[in-house]
């Protein structure tokens, strides 16, 4: 392994190791000291692999933009059953990783968006290059629905999948302010009313 790839190696081992603590508490409110700790390396390490707490943090969405991508890839494969049943699974997941106990593991785009959008342009270029990527496979795997009559036909695809993205986001936003899985809930019967056939 050479010295570069041994150094990317370590960003990355630190930022997995960060990416609870700053999904539980938010971006600003975890400092560099705290990073370190999580991710046992020595003080004043953290300016050997980073430049800045944003340039930590621009790695830091980077790397779980790729993630989440990957994981939709996953759920949107072609034998995930056909597009509904895809789509359906996504909200699942989507719905599983805002449950009570998994602090750590929630969606960093609905964590971090508000709050990083206004302190880094860098970071809300990640946020807003990622969310359309995930709004695209939402929309090609809606238009595959369609052709195949599993997805009710009559809407574009990328409108609908626009729609029901924002729709999810608002309802983690709901769940987090109520503490109780209602929004989802309602989400889940709009999202069929708006699919399914």
């Amino acid at each position: 392994m050479s010295v570069e790839e041994k150094h990317n190696a370590a960003r990355k081992r630190i930022v997995e190791a960060a990416r609870s603590i700053v999904g539980e508490r938010g971006f600003s409110a975890v400092g560099i000291s705290q990073i370190l700790e999580v991710a046992s390396i020595p003080k004043g390490s953290f300016y050997h692999y980073f430049d800045s707490k944003e340039a930590f943090g621009e790695e830091l969405l980077r790397i779980y933009m790729a993630d989440y991508l990957q994981k939709m890839d996953a759920l949107f494969s072609p034998d995930a059953g056909n597009a509904a049943d895809q789509l359906f699974a996504y909200f699942r997941f989507w719905q599983e990783t805002h449950v009570d106990g998994k602090t750590g593991d929630k969606c960093l785009i609905v964590k971090l968006a508000a709050e990083v959008s206004d302190l880094s342009e860098r970071m809300r270029r990640i946020l807003d290059s990622g969310t359309a990527q995930a709004i695209d496979r939402i929309a090609s795997t809606i238009a595959k629905g369609q052709q195949e009559g599993s997805v009710r036909r009559g809407l574009e695809p990328q409108v609908l999948a626009g729609a029901l993205y924002q729709l999810w986001l608002g309802a983690t936003l709901m769940v987090k302010i109520t503490h109780r899985s209602q929004p989802f809930e309602k989400t889940l019967r709009a999202s069929e009313q708006l699919l399914l056939p």
